[in-house]
């Protein structure tokens, strides 16, 4: 598999109407001037890096524009960055993938239209659920109807490969209301599905209402009530499970985010954004100040890299690939890394081949439907 061939490139836009109250990415309200400051910065950090050796022999196969919230940022904006990318960096195909974060209540459906007209070709929808009161919880700015609105508005616009993200295992819900927002998504006939167990962040305010005992947390039989909900539901329809927390029809699995579980080259782009390049991995700034004041003097906005070493980079590679339901190539391991799996990992491995947690398929190594479940557990055992 040749990495730098189907590269990503990836564009953190970190502004939101309002910050989430379980969200740790870097993101904020913005400000009078940030938007055209972050503009600026971003055309001005390509064009530097369309210069770099490492980013020259890279080919890209996919574009993302995550966040944050990316359509807080206006379409027109989208597009001349967008237009940007294609003039400055090699694409591996004509029509690359190229995903744009929307969140309902932010664009509207002209947005939507010149999207689609600038080549953007799948949509991520922050719908994270149907039901008010949570979305209430969530700190969200949408109702329910406004994020079937967008959806259809999408739609609307020739968006045929859209992706909803859902969230489950949410304060005070129940496995009813669950059901209720899976029924109504699974209606819509999606293309994709990105599900979430909700994670409690260490210091964010979610943190400390639960530690109030503010609220209530679904308990182990309720969350394993609703992954058993999820998956009946997915049964009933034409998608299918192709990593641990997404599910595609055939063709619409997200290409950019399986480079990245598969350990590729991706390039960052904004302030807080990581890139992968040539087994080194670079952390930009997380401020958006900084990243100007760097970008605009032609000084690195990477504020730390990090360069594993050859045994490092390649349980790395396993752990991550172990995502996917396909698992890893044993073969391709052994020609990137020198490396033998199963030699490498002996007890270990046949530890968790015996419990089942592991399968192995021909040259594939994968996570069976027992591992799945406890993915975590497994990766411990082989990181």
């Amino acid at each position: 598999m040749d990495l730098a061939a189907q590269a990503g490139l990836y564009v953190h836009v970190p502004f939101c109407l309002r910050k989430c109250p379980y969200c740790s990415f870097y993101s904020f309200p913005p400000q009078a001037g940030d938007i055209d400051r972050f503009l600026a910065g971003v055309r001005e950090q390509m064009r530097q890096a369309a210069a770099l050796p490492e980013v020259r022999s890279l080919s890209f196969a996919t574009v993302f524009f995550g966040g944050g919230t990316p359509s807080v940022l206006p379409a027109e904006a989208l597009d001349d960055l967008l237009a940007q990318a294609r003039h400055l960096f090699s694409f591996a195909a004509e029509e690359p993938e190229i995903t744009v974060e929307i969140n309902p209540g932010t664009i509207r459906a002209a947005g939507l239209l010149q999207l689609r007209r600038a080549g953007c070709n799948r949509l991520s929808i922050g719908v994270q659920s149907l039901n008010d009161a949570e979305l209430r919880l969530l700190g969200r700015i949408h109702t329910g109807a406004e994020a079937l609105e967008v959806i259809a508005a999408a739609r609307q616009a020739g968006f045929d490969n859209v992706s909803f993200d859902l969230m489950y295992g949410l304060p005070n819900q129940t496995v009813a209301a669950w059901k209720a927002t899976l029924e109504q998504v699974m209606d819509l006939a999606p293309g994709h599905l990105s599900m979430y167990e909700l994670t409690i962040e260490e210091g964010s305010s979610f943190a400390q209402a639960v530690g109030r005992g503010e609220w209530h947390l679904p308990g182990e039989d309720e969350i394993l009530a609703m992954m058993a909900a999820l998956e009946a539901a997915i049964a009933r329809s034409d998608l299918v499970r192709y990593e641990i927390s997404n599910y595609a029809a055939t063709g619409r699995e997200c290409r950019h985010n399986a480079n990245y579980w598969q350990n590729g080259f991706y390039l960052g782009l904004g302030p807080g954004a990581v890139s992968a390049l040539n087994g080194e991995r670079r952390f930009a700034v997380a401020d958006l100040d900084t990243f100007c004041r760097k970008v605009a003097a032609g000084l690195s906005v990477w504020r730390e890299t990090e360069r594993l070493d050859r045994e490092a980079a390649f349980r790395e590679t396993v752990v991550m690939g172990l995502r996917m339901t396909g698992g890893v190539s044993l073969s391709g391991l052994r020609q990137q890394f020198d490396i033998d799996l199963p030699q490498y990992y002996g007890p270990a491995l046949a530890r968790l081949l015996d419990q089942r947690l592991l399968a192995l398929c021909g040259d594939r190594l994968l996570l069976t439907d027992k591992g799945l479940p406890l993915a975590n557990r497994v990766m411990a055992e082989l990181v």
